[in-house]
């Protein structure tokens, strides 16, 4: 997902982003639910829920945060989520994953990996396609 930096949302984001680098997780959380109630479409709820799911106490919180931010991409009809898919469809899968339901996360990995060539090659790509890649392998 491209990351406009004069999204409002986004920047929200962005500032959150840099909290969790400088190890300030409780503004991160503040930042990125700051972003969600400022969402105004689904690509913004589905990026803002990107980021919250990261930062929830719960594995069924993450998981709830991540099915959000895969529902909003998907609504979107957003070319913008294309790039964002399969990372989206990966940390479903983990969640699925650490609820214990192994059929739902490899379905999750499947998807994630069949959708990968519509990210753009780069390090993001390449980071994309080894968790997929690792996630696939677990599950197998």
């Amino acid at each position: 997902m491209a990351i406009d930096p004069d999204n409002p949302v986004a920047q929200l984001c962005i500032e959150g982003m840099r909290a969790e680098g400088e190890g300030r997780l409780s503004d991160a959380k503040a930042l990125f639910t700051r972003a969600w109630e400022a969402s105004a479409d689904d690509h913004d709820a589905s990026m803002a829920a990107h980021y919250l799911a990261r930062h929830q106490e719960t594995e069924s919180e993450r998981f709830r945060w991540n099915a959000e931010a895969l529902h909003r991409a998907e609504s979107s009809g957003d070319e913008r989520v294309r790039e964002f898919l399969p990372s989206l469809l990966l940390n479903l899968g983990h969640s699925h994953e650490m609820l214990g339901a192994p059929e739902e996360a490899r379905a999750c990995y499947e998807r994630a990996a069949a959708v990968l060539d519509t990210v753009t090659p780069g390090p993001y790509s390449d980071a994309l396609r080894d968790g997929v890649e690792r996630a696939l392998a677990r599950t197998a």
